[in-house]
């Protein structure tokens, strides 16, 4: 039910002269033709008044309160025209349930941009020591080849190898914040098609023989009952072999010498969950939730002696998300790691290969 100042300055000038024609007739001092005409006065004096007072005084102030209340809740740029005031029975009630909920959503942005400012700070400080590492290095090296050690034929091979190094590893790590502050901000789209994920995972279990042999672990491709064609899915093809290549190099880094790492998949109704899993360090329970942010590594066991750019798993996180899926993390410290995400299944294109 709503009400305006018109509607009630009218009843209360109404109420005003009744009570003034009541009053003088119980006088009996006028007749009936003054009595009119009093009630008359009475009630266009009361009404203007009031009408006036209540229109100025509390409903254009309260009609605006409200109508700057909404403009905030909703985020407008332009201005809000001024409405015909028109109020609840409960104004007061209606604008205080309005602020309590303005102050408690501005409450949780004040917290959320405090959460982000110390993510900008410790970001800057995180990207400052990958940076400077690899440029230091190899400023030191090529430094020292200039002050006469380059007349050695052996020591310059092997100062030019090292420098080399450290600049590979710097450009990895620009390519790699490259590449996720482009997925970030929409500049590389996903090119979605459908791929044999089995044939995929294998592929890279190939690529990456040679790596896991050098540290003694075995990769292993668990064998599923299922055909061929269940293992079907519509993604990212090149993105999504970043991200199997990104865990099982995880894997393989932070394990135990004749350590394994193991590929395998679950076959859902609409959906393939990949897992891939070790039986490595493992992560302590209170760094589970933060392996996934930039450049965080685990103490000791993430050693910066394995190198890395510290943002492989941050880049796997992206391209998960950006299949509208997530990734998980299970892990036991000196007993292994298992992560594992979905991936949409393409049925039709299973159904067709039967």
């Amino acid at each position: 039910m709503y009400i305006n100042s018109r509607g009630v300055a009218l009843l209360i000038a109404i109420l005003v002269s009744i009570a003034t024609i009541t009053f003088l007739a119980l006088l009996k001092e006028l007749s009936t033709k003054g009595l009119i005409v009093s009630g008359f006065i009475s009630f266009s004096t009361s009404f203007l008044l009031i009408y006036i007072s209540i229109e100025f005084l509390v409903f254009r102030g309260v009609a605006n309160l409200k109508l700057a209340l909404d403009k905030i809740r909703n985020d407008e740029t332009q201005s809000v025209p001024l409405r015909k005031n028109t109020l609840t029975l409960k104004p007061i009630r209606d604008i205080n349930a309005k602020l309590i909920g303005y102050t408690q959503r501005k409450e949780k942005e004040i917290l959320k941009l405090k959460e982000l400012e110390s993510y900008r700070k410790e970001f800057l400080a995180d990207i400052s020591h990958e940076l400077k590492t690899p440029i230091f290095a190899a400023e030191g090296y090529i430094l020292t080849l200039l002050d006469g050690a380059i007349d050695d034929p052996k020591v310059r091979k092997k100062f030019l190898k090292k420098a080399a190094k450290s600049l590979n590893g710097l450009n990895a790590l620009v390519q790699d914040l490259l590449t996720l502050s482009q997925m970030e901000t929409g500049a590389i789209q996903m090119n979605f098609e459908s791929f044999n994920i089995s044939i995929l995972a294998k592929d890279v279990l190939d690529q990456l023989e040679d790596r896991a042999a050098k540290r003694d672990v075995q990769l292993i491709y668990e064998d599923s009952k299922e055909a061929e064609p269940d293992f079907m899915v519509f993604a990212d093809y090149n993105k999504i072999n970043q991200v199997l290549i990104n865990l099982v190099t995880n894997s393989i880094k932070y394990n135990h010498e004749n350590g394994w790492v193991k590929v395998y998949f679950v076959i859902n109704k609409e959906t393939i969950t990949v897992v891939v899993e070790d039986n490595g360090l493992g992560i302590p329970p209170g760094d589970i939730d933060r392996v996934f942010d930039r450049f965080y590594r685990v103490e000791k066991s993430r050693s910066k002696k394995q190198g890395g750019s510290g943002l492989g798993l941050a880049i796997v996180k992206e391209i998960i998300e950006n299949h509208d899926s997530k990734i998980f993390v299970e892990s036991n410290v000196e007993k292994g790691t298992k992560f594992s995400f979905e991936l949409k299944r393409d049925i039709a294109t299973s159904f067709e290969k039967d």
